[in-house]
C-alpha cells in the first residue's frame, strides 16, 4: 500500500498516479493545470448520483497526510483571499465552510485571512436553535446543510462572504448557498474558494450570470483548475464496477484487509484539559478571540498527546471525526512539530467509497463502523479510509463529546476497529460546544439590597422572596415533614431570637474560638489553592456555608492578594442543587474552578446529595467539570478530603440563624414560587438588623488571621502530606444511634455541634447526646436544651461532641421529651 506522502500529494513510491485504476476502467480524464494529479486521485462512490470521487491528497479527509501539508494549503488559499480583498475588506470578511468535507479547510482559510470569523454548515441540528440559513447539496448522499451560528448577527454584516469547499464540480452548491443567504443577508461581494475548480465552461458561465442577477461581485480563488471528462454511460459502468469489486463481506464491520494478529492492542483515553468555553470548531461560529485562545492552548494539549504515545511509536496517525476536522488537524500539526515520530492526519466520513488495494487507486482500504453521534437522519455506517494496513504504531482518535457514545466503544465500533490495526489507540474527547441560549437568569443578588454583607463579599444566586409569608410554627412544620405532607424546604421556621443570656454565650464562644476558626479557615483555603485551583470560584452552600465562604475569600486576599469570586447557591436534601445556579456559574466561569463550600459535615448527607446532583446535572445539560467534593471548615464526620479540621468544636456561626448569616433565611423550594427558570428562593430579614452580628463574626475571625499564619502553614503542610481519605465513620455512627434509640431514620439523627444547635433552634428536639467530658463547646447547647425542656444524655463512646435527636414520633404540641411545648 502507498504510504502517506509529505510533498503535496505526488505519486507514492510505486510512481503510479492514484487515479490510474479508475481512469483505465472508466475512461475518466482529468484535464487542466499540471498540478491536478498532484492534488487529486480517483475512486468510485457507492452513490447513485455520481460514479467517481475526486480524492484530495491534501485535504486530510480520505488520505492520511502530513498535517503541515494540509494546513499550509488552507493557509495559502486564505492569504490569497486576503490579498484579493485588501486589508480593509478582509477585516470585515466572514468565512463559511461546507460540511463535512471542507469544515477544516474553511477554518484554515479563515486563519490565512487573519481576522475573519468562521462558520461552517452542519448536518447536526440543535434543538431550540433556529437556523440562520440552509441549502441542499444535490449530488451528495446527505444533502441538507444547516447554518447555526451562536451569534445571529454573524452573517448579517455587509463585508465579503468567503465560501470554502474542497472542490467545485458543478457550482450548484455555491449557487444554492448564495441564493439562500443573499435573500436573507444581502451583500455586495462574495469570494468562492476551493482547492480545485473542476467546473465545465458552461457551469462557470452560470456562476457569472448569477452574479449579474443578484448585482454582486463574485470572485473565485482555487489552487488548481481543470475539468473532468466523463465518457457516455460512466455512471452505469461505475456502478457495475462497484458491484463487481465490492468485498463479499461489505455489509459487515471491518475492512478490505484481514485483521492482523499479534500482541494485545490497547485503547487509552486521555484528558487534553480543553479550555473552558472554547468552541470545538466552527459549527456555531469561531471568532478571532477564540483563535487566540486556541493558539495558546495547543502546545500544552499536544504535550499531553505526546506523553500518551508509546515510546516506540514512530508512525502516529491522528484521526478526526466527520465535521470535526480542524481541531484534530491543529493538534496533529502541533504534535508534528514537537515529536520525532512521523505524524499524519485524516478524518472519518459518512461517504461510502469502494476500497481497492491497488497502487493506482486512491482508497486502498476501508474500515466500516456504526455511526456514534446519534445522527439526525438515523443510524448508518461510517468509514475510515487508508488506515487499515498503513502500519501506524498508534492512532489518536479525536471526537467531540456528543459522539462519545456506547456505539463508539462497542465491539464493532470505531475504537475496536482501529485497535485491530495498530498497537495503541488513544481516545481524545473534545467538549461539544453548546450554543448559549439567551439567559433569562438574573445577576446575583448582593448587599445591601439583599443581605447585610458587603456586595463584594458574596453574590447570592437566589430570588428574593422577602415579601412572601413562608414561616410556620415549628410544631406544624415538623408534623408536616414527618407525615410526608410537606418538604422541609417548602416553608421556613420562625426565626429564633436569642435571649440576652444566649447572646452572651455567643460572644463568649466567639472570643474563645475565633483563633481556632481562623486557623481552620486558613488551612482549608490553602488546600483549595494547592489542590483544586490557583484561582478558585468559591460557591457556598447557603446558608451555613456562606460565612465560611466569605472568610475563605478574606484569607485569600489577606495571604495571597487574591480577589476570589464568591457566590451562594441553594441545595436541598432530597431535591438536589439549584440547576439554574449551576447553569449561571457555567456561563460565567470555568466549572473546573468552582469549589463548593460548606460550614461543616454532619453525617455526610449533603456531601452525597451534591455528588448525585452534579451527576444528574451533567446528564441533563451536558455541562461537565463541576467537582462535587465540598470544602468545609470542619469535617467531624470524615466525609470529605478538603477541610480545615476534623475536630467537632463550636463554630459560633452555628449558634444563630439569619443574624449570623447576613440576615438571609434558609432557602426555599416550592413549586408555586420557584419556576423552571428561577433560582431557588430565600428571604432577607431586614427587620432583624438590630440583632445582626454577621459582619461582627467575620471581623472577629479575620482579625486573628495575622497571628495564625505560622500555624496554618504547619497544618497545611501536614494535611497535604497526610492521609485525608474519608472514612465515613460519622455515617456509621448515625446508623448505629438510629437503631440503638429506636428511631430507624437517619434523617432524624443530627450529629455534631452545629447540627445539634440547628435541631434545638429549628426542629422538634427529643434528646441530646453529649460526649462525656465535653466542656464549654456545649454551654450554648445545654442552655437551649434547658429552655426547651430537652434532656441531655452523656455518652462515653461518641465520635462527635454531641448529637441531636429529632422527635421520632411527633404529634402536635410535642416539643421536648415530655411533649411540653416550650416558648423561647
Amino acid at each position: 500500500m502507498n504510504k502517506a506522502v509529505n510533498d503535496g500529494g505526488r505519486p507514492g513510491p510505486d510512481g503510479v498516479w492514484s487515479g490510474t485504476w479508475v481512469a483505465e476502467r472508466l475512461g475518466v480524464e482529468l484535464v487542466g493545470d499540471d498540478q491536478l494529479t498532484d492534488l487529486l486521485g480517483l475512486a468510485l462512490r457507492r452513490n447513485p448520483k455520481r460514479a467517481h470521487l475526486l480524492v484530495s491528497h491534501v485535504l486530510g479527509k480520505h488520505v492520511p497526510q502530513s498535517p503541515r501539508v494540509v494546513y499550509d494549503h488552507g493557509l495559502a488559499l486564505g492569504r490569497r483571499v486576503r490579498e484579493l480583498l485588501g486589508t480593509e475588506e478582509a477585516s470585515r470578511a466572514v468565512v463559511l465552510g461546507y460540511a463535512e468535507t471542507a469544515t477544516g479547510l474553511g477554518h484554515c482559510v479563515a486563519d490565512g485571512i487573519g481576522l475573519a470569523p468562521y462558520l461552517h454548515s452542519t448536518r447536526r441540528p440543535v434543538p431550540g436553535l433556529t437556523p440562520a440559513g440552509g441549502f441542499e447539496e444535490s449530488h451528495s448522499h446527505a444533502t441538507s446543510h444547516l447554518l447555526l451560528p451562536e451569534n445571529p448577527g454573524l452573517l448579517s454584516g455587509d463585508g465579503p462572504l468567503v465560501l470554502v469547499d474542497d472542490e467545485f464540480s458543478t457550482g450548484n452548491t455555491i449557487l444554492n448557498t448564495i441564493r439562500d443567504l443573499h435573500a436573507r443577508y444581502p451583500r455586495g461581494r462574495y469570494v468562492v474558494v476551493a482547492l480545485v475548480d473542476m467546473r465545465s465552461p458552461k457551469d462557470a458561465d452560470r456562476l457569472d450570470a448569477f452574479a449579474r442577477e443578484i448585482d454582486a461581485r463574485v470572485d473565485l480563488v482555487a489552487a488548481a483548475s481543470g475539468t473532468v471528462h466523463l465518457p457516455e454511460g460512466v455512471l452505469e459502468k461505475g456502478q457495475a464496477l462497484v458491484a463487481r469489486f465490492e468485498m463479499p463481506h461489505s455489509g459487515a464491520r471491518g475492512t478490505a484487509r484481514s485483521t492482523p494478529t499479534g500482541p494485545q492492542r490497547t485503547i487509552k483515553r486521555i484528558d487534553l484539559h480543553w479550555p473552558h468555553g472554547l468552541p470545538d470548531g466552527g459549527r456555531h461560529g469561531f471568532t478571532p478571540a477564540h483563535r487566540i485562545r486556541l493558539e495558546a492552548a495547543l502546545p500544552p494539549m499536544a504535550a499531553h498527546l505526546a506523553q500518551a504515545l508509546p515510546a516506540t511509536a514512530h508512525r502516529v496517525h491522528i484521526l478526526g471525526f466527520e465535521e470535526l476536522m480542524y481541531i484534530p488537524l491543529r493538534l496533529a500539526h502541533q504534535l508534528e512539530q514537537t515529536t520525532d515520530a512521523q505524524v499524519t492526519y485524516s478524518t472519518t466520513t459518512r461517504s461510502p467509497v469502494l476500497a481497492v488495494d491497488d497502487p493506482g487507486y486512491a482508497i486502498r482500504s476501508r474500515i466500516t463502523f456504526p455511526a456514534h453521534d446519534t445522527p439526525a437522519d438515523g443510524p448508518g455506517d461510517r468509514y475510515a479510509y487508508n488506515i487499515a494496513g498503513a502500519g501506524f504504531d498508534a492512532v489518536i482518535a479525536v471526537v467531540d463529546s456528543t459522539a462519545d457514545t456506547p456505539e463508539l466503544h462497542a465491539p464493532d465500533g470505531l475504537l475496536a476497529q482501529l485497535a485491530a490495526h495498530t498497537e495503541q489507540v488513544v481516545l481524545v474527547v473534545v467538549p461539544s460546544h453548546t450554543p448559549e441560549r439567551p439567559s433569562m437568569l438574573p445577576e446575583p443578588l448582593r448587599g445591601p439590597a439583599f443581605s447585610s454583607y458587603a456586595p463584594e463579599e458574596v453574590g447570592w444566586l437566589l430570588q428574593d422572596l422577602s415579601d412572601v409569608t413562608l414561616e410556620a410554627p415549628t410544631e406544624e412544620r415538623e408534623e408536616a415533614i414527618q407525615s410526608g405532607g410537606a418538604h422541609y424546604a417548602e416553608s421556613l421556621p420562625v426565626e429564633y431570637q436569642p435571649s440576652e443570656q444566649y447572646q452572651e454565650l455567643f460572644h463568649a464562644a466567639l472570643e474563645t474560638s475565633a483563633g481556632r476558626i481562623a486557623q481552620a479557615v486558613g488551612a482549608v483555603t490553602e488546600l483549595v489553592l494547592a489542590e483544586r485551583s490557583p484561582r478558585p470560584v468559591l460557591v457556598s452552600l447557603a446558608r451555613a456555608g456562606t460565612p465560611v465562604g466569605v472568610l475563605m475569600r478574606r484569607w485569600a486576599q489577606f495571604r495571597h492578594g487574591l480577589d476570589l469570586p464568591h457566590y451562594a447557591v441553594s441545595i436541598v436534601r432530597g431535591r438536589g442543587i439549584d440547576a439554574n445556579a449551576l447553569r449561571w456559574l457555567a456561563a460565567h466561569h470555568d466549572p473546573r474552578d468552582v469549589v463548593f463550600v460548606d460550614g461543616w459535615t454532619g453525617k455526610g448527607a449533603i456531601t452525597r446529595e451534591l455528588a448525585d446532583a452534579v451527576k444528574e446535572f451533567e446528564d441533563s445539560d451536558g455541562i461537565t467539570g463541576f467537582d462535587p467534593e465540598i470544602a468545609v471548615l470542619a469535617d467531624p464526620g470524615s466525609c470529605v478530603r478538603t477541610y480545615g479540621t476534623r475536630e467537632d468544636f463550636l463554630i459560633p456561626s452555628a449558634c444563630l440563624n439569619s443574624t449570623v448569616s447576613g440576615l438571609i433565611s434558609r432557602t426555599v423550594l416550592r413549586a408555586d414560587l420557584v419556576g423552571a427558570d428561577d433560582f431557588h428562593g430565600a428571604k432577607f430579614y431586614r427587620e432583624l438588623a438590630g440583632a445582626d452580628v454577621s459582619v461582627a463574626f467575620l471581623d472577629a475571625v479575620a482579625g486573628r488571621f495575622p497571628e495564625v499564619v505560622d500555624a496554618v502553614d504547619a497544618q497545611t503542610k501536614e494535611l497535604l502530606s497526610g492521609d485525608r481519605a474519608p472514612t465515613w465513620e460519622g455515617w456509621a455512627a448515625v446508623e448505629r444511634i438510629s437503631e440503638e434509640y429506636g428511631i430507624h431514620d437517619v434523617n432524624l439523627v443530627k450529629p455534631g455541634v452545629g447540627e445539634t444547635t440547628r435541631v434545638l433552634l429549628r426542629r422538634v428536639p427529643w434528646k441530646i447526646l453529649a460526649k462525656a467530658g465535653a466542656g464549654a463547646d456545649l454551654d450554648h447547647v445545654r442552655l437551649l436544651a434547658e429552655q426547651r425542656g430537652v434532656p441531655v444524655e452523656e455518652v462515653a463512646e461518641l465520635p462527635y461532641t454531641c448529637v441531636g435527636l429529632i422527635h421520632p414520633k411527633y404529634t402536635r404540641g410535642a416539643t421536648g421529651a415530655d411533649g411540653r411545648a416550650v416558648n423561647v
